[in-house]
């Protein structure tokens, strides 16, 4: 397998409904996989494995382009996960994307496990940054991406932020040096589920009007519903189209979305979930995604 988005196979040359049920088969297998192994640990940040996963199946079904059997190819596009704490996301993409072994998600959060409950780059396959202290990331991607011009080499950056991750300084600071440079290989997604660990962002720190901030410093901005498929496809494709700045997608996301009994969980950033609910939250996703 050598990638599944490819410049000559990608998606201006895909019918679109395919392109669709495609990712919305690959986010329901995300969202079973993230649910198993939230199982082995009885609780974790499962909400939000499930408000994004419709956004991993894109980006790695539809849109980015990189080996399976080869992390560390130099022509890859790099996805970068500043929220390590998201990991058990990006593990349930990584193996809907066949870069590590379906069966390894058993492991997840053991001791010698390749799979940490926070996402370490020295410990699994297709992980690019150790995520977890929040801010670093969009640094590290204006950084990559200036290696990578100055290489020559035409691959794309991403970076997966969240909307809490919006009140680090870094984060801003990063942003003005992507414009500065004009770095329009770097796409940053945030994931707005409105959460964070102290509570509900906007009472935190009030970040809106947040697309107006990130077109304000110079970013192309696109905002749309994250759990919305159709709506995805169009806007990773005008960012894929875009030139002569960086572009982020603001994704509004709902935590536990596609589960019913999880989407309704009070103190739902960090959730503990009973050993008897996690068979009934697996027939909710199957029901749902039989609709």
């Amino acid at each position: 397998m050598t990638s599944l988005t490819t410049p000559q196979a990608g998606p201006a040359t895909a019918d679109r409904a395919e392109r669709i049920e495609r990712i919305r088969q690959a986010a329901y297998r995300i969202r079973r996989n993230a649910l198993d192994m939230g199982e082995v640990q009885g609780q974790g940040y499962i909400g939000q494995a499930l408000g994004v996963a419709d956004v991993l199946a894109t980006v790695y079904t539809d849109q980015l382009r990189y080996r399976p059997e080869d992390p560390h190819w130099p022509d890859r596009d790099r996805f970068l996960l500043s929220i390590g704490h998201y990991a058990i996301a990006l593990y349930a993409a990584l193996a809907e994307a066949g870069t590590i072994p379906r069966e390894e998600l058993e492991t997840y959060g053991s001791d010698d496990s390749r799979l940490p409950m926070s996402a370490m780059a020295s410990y699994t396959p297709g992980v690019e940054i150790s995520g977890g202290s929040l801010g670093h990331g969009l640094a590290v991607a204006a950084g990559m991406a200036l290696g990578l011009r100055h290489q020559g080499n035409g691959a794309r950056v991403f970076n997966l932020l969240s909307d809490g991750e919006l009140d680090e300084g870094s984060t801003w600071e990063a942003a003005l040096a992507c414009a500065h440079h004009g770095l329009d290989d770097v796409t940053a997604i945030v994931d707005v589920n409105a959460l964070q660990a102290d509570g509900p962002t906007a009472g935190v720190l009030r970040t809106e009007p947040v697309t107006d901030k990130w077109r304000a410093f110079g970013w192309h901005a696109l905002r749309v519903d994250g759990n919305d498929v159709a709506a995805l496809v169009d806007a990773f494709d005008e960012l894929r189209a875009h030139r002569g700045s960086p572009s982020v997608l603001i994704c509004d996301t709902r935590i536990g979305r596609g589960v019913p009994l999880l989407e309704a969980r009070e103190k739902a950033h960090f959730m503990r979930v009973e050993e008897h609910e996690w068979q009934l939250a697996r027939d909710q996703l199957q029901e749902g995604m039989a609709r």
